[in-house]
């Protein structure tokens, strides 16, 4: 019983911190995504698709939907798990469900998510809802998504469009992809980085050879 106190608690607050650290990176970006260099119009905002829904990218600001719901959704989540911490630490209900109930744990810490993003602006980027500074990008990477690639087929509009990820230094979890539709725009982008001294993984490995 003490041994899963501890371990209860543990996850509680490290789930508290998740969400706070969570929100406060959506608050931050919601704030600086304005001064965007890029997207900056409808087009361009069309031209970022963003998993696993495959849909187009949004703005970001506190007033949109998706910043609401990471907003309430947090405050939701911090009371389901004080709720579930409580029943842990006074009854024996659950006793005979650890697992599944440290599950339910990290099931409601990661069910609020910002459904994604990625915007450039002078000094780094807003990556899923995150500002990273150019500095702490390691490289980013590119392909093409065509028949065969595992990513095809999974959306009309990902088809022959292009992948891009970006590695960052010192971070063990790194962030999801997004898709760019067309060349024309994957150009606009990594012309883009390439100015801010961020580098692609392929010119990388040229420059080594």
């Amino acid at each position: 019983m003490i041994l899963t106190t501890i371990i209860f608690t543990a996850i509680f607050i490290t789930g508290v911190f998740y969400l706070f650290r969570n929100l406060l990176n959506l608050k931050m970006a919601a704030e600086v995504s304005k001064d965007a260099l890029y997207p900056k119009t409808e087009t361009e905002f069309a031209g970022i698709i963003i998993p696993p829904e495959w849909k187009q990218m949004e703005p970001l600001s506190k007033k949109t939907k998706s910043y609401r719901f990471v907003k309430w959704g947090t405050i939701s989540a911090l009371g389901l798990l004080t709720v579930l911490l409580v029943i842990v630490l006074t009854t024996d209900w659950l006793r005979s469900s650890n697992l599944s109930l440290a599950y339910l744990f990290f099931v409601i810490i990661h069910s609020v998510r910002h459904r994604g993003s990625l915007f450039i602006l002078p000094k780094g980027i807003i990556l899923n809802g995150k500002f990273v500074f150019f500095h702490q990008i390691k490289h980013y990477e590119t392909e093409q998504i065509v028949r065969w690639h595992r990513l095809y087929g999974l959306d009309e509009k990902v088809n022959n469009a292009y992948k891009l990820t970006f590695k960052l230094k010192r971070t063990i979890f790194q962030p999801e992809l997004v898709v760019i539709r067309t060349a024309a725009q994957l150009d606009q982008i990594t012309s883009l980085l390439h100015q801010k001294g961020v580098r692609c993984k392929e010119n990388l490995s040229n420059q080594g050879a």
